[in-house]
């Protein structure tokens, strides 16, 4: 069985939504820069990631925040997307897009405290993943 094809596929669409998302981060950095600078936008991905695998991790998170979270892996890791990623940009925009919004919901579910207990990043990225999951200011 070609097993190494299908792992390779998984490692090259991983590494494309890494490069599409870097150079979201890079353009949205670049126009904003009072809101994150163009380090804390490079290392925030990675940081998503770790924070994410945390949060699977920790007993004090409900059970429904971390299968959302591993039906998330499942769904980028599988390789029929419901765009298909050989379709240039837009390819990969429905990972985005379900990423975001899982990102969103389990932050919400979780709760403030959880995503800052785990998270291994900057202040400036929390307060970035803070804005992105519609927390409000302060809480």
């Amino acid at each position: 069985m070609d097993w190494w094809k299908i792992a390779l596929g998984i490692i090259a669409g991983l590494v494309v939504i890494y490069a599409v998302l870097l150079l979201a981060l890079w353009m949205y950095a670049r126009r904003h820069p009072e809101t994150v600078s163009m380090r804390d936008a490079l290392r925030l991905l990675p940081d998503v990631l770790r924070v994410l695998r945390r949060l699977v991790a920790d007993q004090t998170v409900s059970r429904g925040v971390r299968i959302k979270l591993v039906l998330l892996l499942g769904y980028l890791l599988f390789p029929i997307d419901l765009v298909p990623d050989f379709l240039p940009v837009i390819g990969y925009a429905d990972d985005v897009i379900i990423l975001a919004l899982v990102l969103r919901s389990v932050i919400r579910s979780a709760g403030p405290d959880a995503l800052r207990r785990q998270w291994p990043g900057t202040p400036a990225g929390l307060a970035v993943v803070e804005k992105l999951a519609g927390l409000p200011r302060g809480t």
